[in-house]
């Protein structure tokens, strides 16, 4: 339990610390172009510790759900709350050329494209993340026979009572007491026959903790059977409370004689890495194309239906996620997800929407192809956009994106996806 719940933190962690960097890519860029920027903060609501440097306040705040980074002048609406002297006129957002402003609002994505770029590059390089036709051929064979992972130790409830070589907190899996191995199939549990993955969680979530089953698997075509006692594993109800699950102390099975991953080196780890984002790109397109179409399933699982593996996360379930990645040692599918989380976010906040960065790089260039559509009719330059006629409409993104967030981690509290069983 330990370990799942570093994890959490672990992950948690990574995510605030990359959206910080997301704002310090809007600080870094903005001040080397000479903007004024007047604060730099991770976190928000009140301010635990701050220290100014030059023009600039750096600080922490209490609530650790973000941050974010104060440029002069980014709307006309900023610019109206502080007082700009006559020499910093020139050093406002708005005033400073399209393509530097572009390169700002812009630098927050960058910022996790490139975070994810090195973290997948490292990960092609030096641990290996290409599954190869035959590992990925042994791992859907495993997933429809119900072949098993046995875990020699589990975190378990007083339900369990067989402590054997395990660390402290930590008892037997009872499938490795009863003898069952990696890669045998289980065809019932209980007397439920089991033909695939999908079958073992639905019998196995039948079963009661501390009570004694007779399991039934396939050892190289012979099939067997042995008595075993479930243990207890906590889990989260519906209402936000705990209860005790069964649980066989098992997962998915890869025969660990094919080579999953092949790391192969850093120099052509670049062009893997290429090869590798420009897929996650398209499938991050793709995923944002199908969003409203998982909403009603995301809804209805909520209510006890079950949950599909492609439905959206919030940061809680990713942050459950991986801290089920860590508790099983799975670094490599841990940073993995942070390089998918990256890109995601990284294109999301480009989308042409007020407030996200995409919004007003939207609005900049607009802004300028209209003063160009004016001056060629020889018409006075219009100005700048009216932000205050846009906050219906920013207010009505920010309503659904809080809403549709509210449902993800709802979601992911009464009825999360998890990956081990």
């Amino acid at each position: 339990m330990l370990a799942y719940i570093s994890g959490i933190v672990l992950f948690a962690l990574a995510i605030l610390i990359s959206v910080s960097l997301h704002e310090f890519g809007h600080m870094l860029t903005a001040k080397a172009f000479g903007m004024k920027v007047t604060r730099y903060f991770v976190g928000f609501g009140p301010t635990l510790w701050s220290f100014r440097k030059g023009e600039t306040e750096y600080g922490v705040k209490g609530v650790p759900l973000g941050g974010f980074v104060k440029i002069t002048g980014m709307t006309p609406l900023e610019e109206e709350e502080e007082e700009v002297s006559e020499a910093d006129k020139k050093r406002v957002f708005w005033r400073k050329p399209l393509w530097q402003r572009t390169v700002v609002l812009a630098a927050g994505s960058a910022t996790h494209f490139l975070l994810g770029f090195v973290a997948l590059w490292i990960l092609v390089s030096f641990v290996g993340v290409t599954a190869n036709p035959a590992y990925a051929e042994a791992q859907a064979d495993s997933e429809a026979r119900s072949r098993v992972t046995v875990a020699p130790c589990v975190v378990a409830t007083e339900t369990a009572a067989v402590q054997g070589d395990c660390e402290e907190g930590q008892t037997e899996g009872p499938a490795w007491a009863a003898g069952i191995e990696d890669g045998d199939a289980i065809t019932s549990v209980a007397g439920t026959a089991v033909t695939d993955w999908d079958s073992l969680l639905e019998a196995v979530s039948d079963l009661t903790p501390g009570e004694e089953v007779t399991v039934g698997f396939d050892r190289d075509g012979t099939e067997q059977t042995v008595e075993l006692t479930p243990y207890g594993a906590v889990a989260e109800t519906e209402d936000g409370g705990t209860e005790t699950v069964a649980r066989l102390g098992v997962w998915v099975y890869v025969d660990p004689s094919i080579e999953p991953a092949l790391a192969v080196g850093p120099i052509d780890g670049v062009g893997e890495t290429v090869s590798f984002s420009a897929d996650m790109f398209k499938e991050t397109f793709i995923a944002l194309g199908k969003l409203p179409s998982k909403i009603p399933p995301l809804w209805d699982s909520i209510w006890g239906a079950e949950r599909g593996d492609d439905t959206p996360v919030s940061v809680v379930g990713a942050s459950r996620l991986g801290g089920e990645m860590v508790q099983y040692e799975q670094w490599a599918m841990f940073f993995m997800l942070l390089v998918v989380l990256n890109y995601f976010i990284g294109v999301f906040n480009l989308l042409p929407l007020l407030p996200m960065d995409g919004g007003h790089i939207a609005i900049a260039w607009y802004e300028k192809f209209r003063s160009w559509v004016a001056s060629k009719r020889g018409k006075p330059d219009p100005g700048r956009v009216d932000y205050l006629k846009l906050m219906p409409l920013t207010y009505a993104v920010i309503v659904l994106l809080g809403g549709f967030m509210l449902l993800t981690i709802t979601a992911d509290i009464v009825n999360p996806i998890t990956i081990f069983n």
